[in-house]
């Protein structure tokens, strides 16, 4: 056959290929035909040196067909507003948080229901300011307040996304702004729960991009201020400074919420509530000497005292105690594993505790 014959015939080759591809074409819209390929699973051209375990393992990704990207899909079982409410109800302490907050909710549904009707609508900014010292609660109101407000119609999603100044401020020149847009775009639909806030602004240096990640915060904040909530968490007196630090945030953070210290009978109740979830039962005299230990904590504790944490890693200390002591035992029965004896309180180190 001579070099015309050839051509000729891969023309018509070709061209045979291309009728076939105008077929898939006219019989698919351009968004199935990724369906078409991976799902029909036509031949795919392989490596021949691979073998064929190799091939049958592999896994294609058929791409976004819909023009949008897929998000992963939440499968934590959605509670009702009255089992959120109970839940923010049943905390322990926050008398004030628990008031302001159902305030909160109420003006919410109100200005709902006047939108509803054709009433004339009052601009409100739902962000939020959290003062307090650590451990009051802030970020479990936090993630209460998302779910609720996503039950009362006012976010899509209802999730929060909590984030400090490591999330939000870059190293380098011109990642600062795209940064804090990923995780704005993260809590879409949410609550952005920027924890210890006054750290952005904290730092003055040349190479610092604190303010930068500021700016574009505000921005996101009106770009998206019909599906996003942020909250700003810290203590009092360095958030004041925080929200001083820009106009901007002046008149977009108008809403406080403090968090007061626990009292000592509401830090042994706390107590108690962890070993009742997790199965333990101290005895009359071990609960005795921890409500000695916490009112001691409580009554030296300086600004950074951690309240709920200082609970939590005097819990786990008495575990750590007591395994220890259940370790020298021959055998060990189901009462012992519970029991937290005055033996186990009596080895804990208050000096560690107040650190």
């Amino acid at each position: 056959m001579d070099e015309k014959s050839n051509k000729n015939s891969f023309t018509n080759e070709l061209n045979s290929l291309l009728d076939e591809m105008d077929s898939i074409l006219r019989r698919n819209y351009m968004s199935d035909i990724y369906d078409d390929i991976f799902e029909r699973k036509l031949p795919i051209i392989d490596d021949t040196n691979k073998s064929n375990t190799d091939s049958e393992n592999v896994q294609f990704d058929p791409g976004n067909v819909s023009g949008n990207p897929k998000e992963p899909e939440d499968d934590t079982p959605r509670k009702s507003l009255d089992e959120l409410m109970n839940e923010l109800n049943s905390l322990v302490g926050l008398t004030r948080v628990k008031e302001d907050v159902k305030s909160l909710i109420n003006i919410v549904k109100i200005m709902k229901i006047r939108k509803e009707r054709g009433l004339p609508e009052v601009e409100m900014s739902l962000h939020l300011v959290f003062t307090g010292n650590p451990g009051t609660g802030k970020t479990t109101v936090a993630r209460l307040l998302a779910a609720i407000y996503r039950e009362i119609g006012v976010l899509s999603k209802g999730h929060l996304v909590e984030v400090d100044r490591s999330r939000l401020v870059a190293k380098y020149v011109g990642q600062t702004a795209p940064q804090v847009m990923e995780v704005v775009n993260e809590a879409m639909g949410g609550v952005l729960f920027i924890d210890e806030a006054y750290s952005l602004v904290s730092r003055r240096g040349e190479n610092d991009f604190g303010y930068e990640a500021v700016d574009t915060l505000i921005k996101a904040m009106e770009d998206h201020r019909d599906d996003l909530i942020v909250i700003v968490a810290g203590y009092p007196d360095k958030m004041e400074e925080f929200l001083q630090s820009n106009p901007g945030l002046q008149s977009r953070f108008n809403k406080y919420i403090n968090f007061d210290d626990y009292s000592p009978e509401e830090l042994l109740a706390i107590f108690n509530r962890m070993c009742e979830k997790n199965g333990y039962k101290p005895t009359e005299g071990t609960v005795e000497k921890v409500k000695q230990m916490l009112s001691f904590l409580h009554e030296t504790r300086s600004d950074s005292f951690a309240n709920a944490r200082t609970v939590r890693n005097l819990f786990e200390k008495l575990l750590t105690i007591q395994a220890d002591r259940l370790a020298t035992y021959e055998t060990v029965s189901n009462e012992d594993l519970a029991a937290i004896i005055e033996e186990d309180a009596d080895k804990i180190d208050l000096g560690e505790l107040m650190r």
